[in-house]
């Protein structure tokens, strides 16, 4: 990190769209938000990542990491893979329940690993119009259509329409379904996170091993890097 750091012009962070935008809702401006495509990088790059699957808002970092190894291969030599980005278009952006990207940071998401109550709470809380609950309503725009079609396919996509477009239910009965959807799509993970809490030397043990898998690719990575920066202990 440090080390990229030295490769990474001023003028390339203050472009990045995820700092500014956090910044102009409210939060605070330090140098850990400022500089964080810079440590999104280093773990980009040490692992020589070709492929990065990420978020419509995240392509910028890849990009950000590309151009630092760009300027640090062009001064060092081909040291580090250039990664590219990789986008499910399906789930490119996952709304939340304000209509917003969801993040943790604008207080706006579903927890997947809810109890019951709260995810009956969390689902409710999504912001909608207030078309009479008789009229027709358009889904198009709708937060809760655009959550549950995450957990559709196409033809369940167009029965949630045409009840839309059909009218005689309010956005109360679309919640309710997608409160349904959301339970048990993620039962397994549920059963699968209660276990591991449950097993917290498992997970030691997990971790452990993927430890030692990315520390014999990063150790090989950052010798190069020091041997070409200069730093041999």
């Amino acid at each position: 990190y440090w080390v990229l750091s030295q490769h990474t012009p001023m003028g390339l962070l203050e472009r990045a769209h995820s700092y500014k935008d956090k910044v102009a809702k409210g939060l605070s401006s330090h140098h850990g938000l400022f500089s964080y495509p810079v440590l999104m990088a280093a773990d980009i790059l040490l692992y020589n990542a070709q492929v990065v699957p990420v978020g419509k808002d995240q392509i910028q970092h890849v990009e950000i990491a590309r151009d630092i190894a760009i300027k640090f291969n062009n001064e060092h030599g081909d040291i580090f893979t250039l990664p590219e980005a990789k986008i499910d278009e399906n789930v490119a952006t996952v709304p939340g329940t304000n209509g917003e990207k969801m993040s943790k940071s604008y207080g706006n998401t579903i927890d997947i690993f809810a109890d019951a109550k709260t995810l009956k709470k969390q689902i409710s809380s999504i912001v909608t119009d207030g078309t009479p609950l008789e009229e027709p309503k358009q889904w198009q725009n709708c937060n809760v259509y655009n959550i549950a079609k995450l957990f559709l396919d196409e033809s369940g996509q167009r029965d949630l329409q045409a009840r839309y477009e059909r009218g005689g239910e309010g956005h109360g009965h679309f919640k309710a379904y997608l409160n349904e959807l959301v339970w048990d799509y993620f039962k397994e993970a549920r059963e699968k996170f209660e276990h591991y809490q449950n097993n917290p030397d498992e997970v030691a043990k997990i971790l452990d091993l993927g430890a030692k898998k990315a520390q014999n690719i990063a150790h090989e990575t950052i010798k190069k890097v020091r041997e070409a920066v200069g730093i041999y202990r």
